[in-house]
């Protein structure tokens, strides 16, 4: 853009020059125009010896030359000292092209919504905390299978040193470009998150769709083919670091008719089943010994069949959980939410080809032990269920059951006639039992006694008996020998089914620990793989999101990648998201490494010291220079926002034109004096002065009749489209103007210093209207009390929002007074300060309706604070729109209805104090918190804040900003 507007004043037309000129004024547009048109030594470099024609004399000489021939003496000696750099300055422009790319990329998305923050100052990384990666559109696939690899200190190193080689294909060459560029970004940048995007380009032509969210293991076996391509060296093939590092072998073993046939086999990822199993090891059973794991509770032992047995393992082995299956009647894919648990630890010597008898001989243990057990548990469950008909219960319950029957009080009158009995006489029931008869509490044990079973009848509140609790079932005559035969077997045989359910159970649990333990002695346990990261999906088939549990080896602690966010977490936690079964999360994929190889989590040590390693340090020396000027951008754009949001404020005293030194506002200034060079020179400072007076006049009164958006607000740019709206005064208009070709930064023109003393006697004859500046400096805090309103609401911090938006209002409804143009569009700022006031009303009143104290105290001040000054306030603007007068008063009754509930004593006389303030707008003073002081920034930046949060809030397409 500067190149081009460069092109546009001083006619010359050669890039190279342009950004020669650029380059040594440091990006300041109008320093460049003036080297280019009155100076040309500046551009030299400083060690450049000057040729014998090109001497200060002779410089002079050929300013009386005619303007085409001085523009080509300056391109001509400009472009012998291009040359001379060509290669140096390629270099440093490509390098300051990416990392502006770069941070340009962050910039853009710096409002977004979705955990991003929206100061660079939330971006820095703290200490040697590991960075995130940014999710950068269904990405997050490639986040957590990067982060899972780059933590291993055995694969960072492979990357991070990789030799390019001209051997591979093209695209893997340029992926591994961008992946050591990632990586070296991951190890070194002050950065809290770093973009992927470059490397993501590059994989996602390798998919079937650019649109649909990439399956994890998809994306894995890609990534392992380009590295296995990547690392190949044609010469020796068996000594790839990526196939050493994540490939193993397995033999098949095929029985048939007496006959085993081997089929030794190369594998990465090992895919398996989780249908069908409860946990890993249980799906390493079925995927190894298929035949086997089916026939197990058959009658019949099946010998014939195939086995799998690994060969050699991978020091990073890596199962693939099949969560994922076709439904043929739905024509979809659906995800297995069902529990699966898996170790941190687990020992494969069971697994390996080099055990198969010693294994062979636990898996026939094993067999019969289950039988045993299966046997065991039927019988168990015969106890637990018992009865012929359809519907089983307990039996030692049953028996208990019986028992109180037999032993409740005999009666000779039917149930029918009972009750008949009941409902025409008043006079109590039957005395109970006698002391001969009644069978005490302590004979029945847990029984319920003769005793409570025997109505208590309410003379003076009960007239008879009610209908709805009739006496329980009892046998119409019962003999003291039949009552106490029934007594004694019944109770035997409860004590007999309890004896028999206790060792049942006695038995499952010895045989349950003697198969837990059948793999656990020490023989079997020479091959331990510990868990180094846990790859999590949430969602359905069809969509989800991922995220990695990774284990940081150096500090023995779990950590949580969630694209930009790393966070400490625990074995509970990835227990909760990982095992399935609860929650649409679950594990997708287990990564193992081999426990016995250090030099797997080992970092890098200098070969010299022996010291390890660490950040910047580990680096190779092209990688460092990188992470470097990536950090010094960042750095950059850190210092921007700081000069724009945390400068001091302006004192009340100087114009808001002369505030903004560095705003567009000066720019204009330039071009237009740039533009009238040639009457300067050639009829002095005034003429050139009236001229560039009358450029920049024209050029503003134009800005202020386009019609533009909020987000393309012209006024914001500068005082005199505010102005020229708001049919300010002629000579307040003039005299702004002239304010701005009397600023410092124009002193390195020469013409510019000779116009300054008729600018000073010409702004002298006009008087100074501060009431228009006044104006307009609180027409850009409305802007900004907005803008700051949107961004908090953005986030979901409705309070903060509120109170901006409050302020922004009734600011911005005094200027309106003065004309429709001298604020901004009330119907925005109306528009979302009702949702807020909606949204925290609704807030304290789920707060207040919980009943809880500190809930309630809560809600009292959401309202006290909040609500009920903005309610004040709303009630006494006579123009208030209808739909905030609509909103008034549906909290009103709201809360009016909350006096027909049912609450506590203490609630409802705090609702009594609270609901004549909500429905009282009269009181003479209403206290609005004042909102913290804001700065007030750059129109651009102003205006692409604004274009930014909107586009976040309504999830629209970029909002073109001028």
């Amino acid at each position: 853009m500067l190149i081009s507007q460069l092109r546009e004043i001083t006619g010359i037309q050669d890039q190279q020059i342009l950004y020669r000129a650029l380059n040594v004024s440091q990006g300041d547009i109008g320093h460049a125009v003036g080297l280019l048109t009155t100076q040309t030594a500046e551009l030299q470099d400083p060690g450049e010896p000057q040729e014998s024609g090109t001497s200060g004399e002779a410089w002079e000489g050929q300013k009386g030359l005619p303007k085409d021939e001085l523009q080509t003496a300056i391109e001509l000696s400009l472009q012998e000292s291009h040359k001379a750099q060509e290669e140096e300055r390629e270099f440093h422009r490509a390098l300051e092209a990416s990392a502006e790319e770069n941070a340009a990329r962050i910039k853009r998305k710096r409002c977004e919504a979705q955990s991003e923050m929206c100061s660079p100052a939330e971006w820095i990384r703290q200490d040697d905390w590991p960075v995130g990666i940014r999710n950068v559109g269904n990405t997050c696939w490639f986040s957590a299978v990067i982060q899972s690899l780059f933590h291993l200190p055995v694969f960072r190193r492979l990357v991070l040193n990789y030799h390019l080689s001209e051997k591979i294909l093209e695209k893997n060459i340029a992926f591994m470009q961008e992946l050591r560029c990632l990586f070296a970004l991951m190890v070194g940048s002050t950065r809290r998150f770093v973009d992927p995007s470059a490397a993501v380009e590059l994989l996602r032509d390798a998919f079937r769709t650019n649109e649909a969210q990439q399956d994890v293991s998809e994306f894995s076996h890609k990534l392992l083919d380009w590295l296995e391509d990547a690392f190949q060296n044609a010469e020796d093939k068996q000594h790839n670091p990526m196939v050493q590092l994540f490939y193993g072998t397995f033999v098949t073993e095929r029985r048939h008719e007496g006959k085993t046939v081997y089929n030794i086999e190369q594998f990465g990822q090992y895919p398996l089943q989780v249908n069908g199993f409860n946990n890993l090891d249980e799906c390493l059973e079925g995927a190894m010994v298929e035949k086997e794991i089916e026939s197990v509770h058959s009658e019949h032992h099946v010998t014939s069949g195939r086995e799998r047995w690994f060969k050699k393992l991978p020091p990073v082995l890596t199962f693939e959980l099949s969560r994922f299956e076709f439904n043929t009647q739905l024509g979809r894919p659906e995800k297995i939410h069902k529990k699966l648990e898996f170790p941190q630890i687990i020992y494969m010597d069971r697994y390996l080809h080099k055990n198969i008898e010693q294994t062979h001989e636990r898996r026939g243990e094993v067999k019969k032990l289950k039988e045993q057990l299966a046997v065991l548990q039927q019988k168990l469950e015969c106890y637990k269920n018992y009865g012929s008909g359809p519907t089983k219960y307990p039996l030692a319950d049953m028996l208990q059951f019986v028992l109180e029957f037999a032993t409740t009080k005999p009666t000779s009158v039917s149930p029918a006639e009972d009750s008949r009995q009941a409902a025409s006489s008043p006079t109590p029931p039957s005395a109970p039992l006698s002391e001969s008869s009644c069978i005490s509490s302590e004979s029945l044990g847990s029984s319920v006694s003769s005793c409570q079973r025997t109505p208590i009848y309410k003379p003076f509140t009960q007239c008879r008996q009610p209908i709805d609790c009739p006496p329980h079932p009892a046998p119409h005559s019962i003999t003291e020998e039949e009552l106490h035969f029934a007594k004694t077997c019944l109770q035997r045989w409860r004590t007999e089914v309890e004896n028999d359910i206790n060792e049942l159970k006695a038995s499952i649990d010895r045989l349950t620990q003697t198969l837990e333990g059948m793999y656990s002695d020490n023989s079997l346990c020479q091959a331990p793989y510990r868990l180094h990261a846990v790859l999590v999906h949430e969602g359905q088939a069809s969509a989800g999101h991922y995220w990695a549990y990774i284990y940081d080896h150096t500090n023995q602690r779990w950590l949580k990648y969630n694209d930009i966010s790393v966070t400490e977490s625990s074995w509970d936690e990835l227990e909760r998201d990982s095992f399935g079964g609860m929650t649409n999360a679950s594990a997708y994929c287990l990564m193992y490494i081999d426990d016995r190889l250090p030099q797997l989590i080992t970092e890098d040590t200098d070969d010299e010291t022996g010291q390890v390693l660490h950040g910047m340090d580990s680096l190779p020396p092209i990688l460092r220079r990188y992470v470097h000027e990536d950090n010094r951008w960042f750095q950059q754009e850190l210092s921007e926002w700081e000069e724009q949001f945390c400068q001091t404020a302006t004192p009340q005293e100087e114009s808001t034109a002369s505030a903004e030194p560095t705003s567009p506002t000066m720019q204009g200034v330039i071009l237009a004096i740039a533009k009238a060079r040639q009457i300067f020179d050639k009829e002095g400072p005034e003429a050139g002065l009236i001229k560039a007076f009358h450029e920049e006049y024209s050029r503003l009164y134009e800005l202020s009749q386009e019609e533009t958006t909020p987000q393309e607000d012209a006024r914001l740019q500068h005082a005199l489209v505010y102005f020229f709206q708001n049919k300010a005064p002629k000579r307040v208009i003039e005299r702004t103007l002239l304010e701005q070709f009397t600023d410092r930064n124009l002193s390195f023109d020469e013409r510019c210093t000779q116009s300054l003393s008729v600018v000073n006697y010409v702004m002298f004859l006009f008087a100074l209207s501060q009431q228009w500046h006044d104006d307009y400096r609180l027409f850009r805090t409305v802007f900004v009390y907005l803008l700051t309103g949107l961004e908090h609401y953005q986030h979901g911090k409705m309070r903060e929002a509120l109170n901006y938006l409050a302020h922004a209002y009734e600011t911005n409804a005094t200027l309106l007074r003065n004309g429709e143009k001298r604020g901004v569009d009330k119907s925005l700022i109306a528009v979302y300060r009702r949702k807020c006031l909606t949204a925290l009303n609704e807030n304290a009143s789920q707060l207040f309706c919980s009943g809880e104290e500190a809930k309630v105290e809560e809600g009292i001040t959401i309202m006290d604070e909040a609500v009920i000054p903005c309610l004040h306030l709303m009630s006494r603007d006579s123009t208030l729109p209808q739909e905030d007068r609509d909103a008034m008063e549906a909290i009103r009754s709201h809360w009016c209805c909350c006096l027909g509930r049912d609450m506590d004593h203490s609630l409802q006389v705090k609702l009594g104090e609270l609901l004549p303030r909500v429905l009282d707008g009269s009181a003479d003073t209403v206290v609005l918190k004042d909102p913290p002081k804001v700065h007030v920034t750059q129109a651009y930046d102003l205006c692409s804040r604004l274009a930014a949060v909107m586009e976040s809030i309504h999830n629209t397409s970029v909002v073109i900003v001028k």
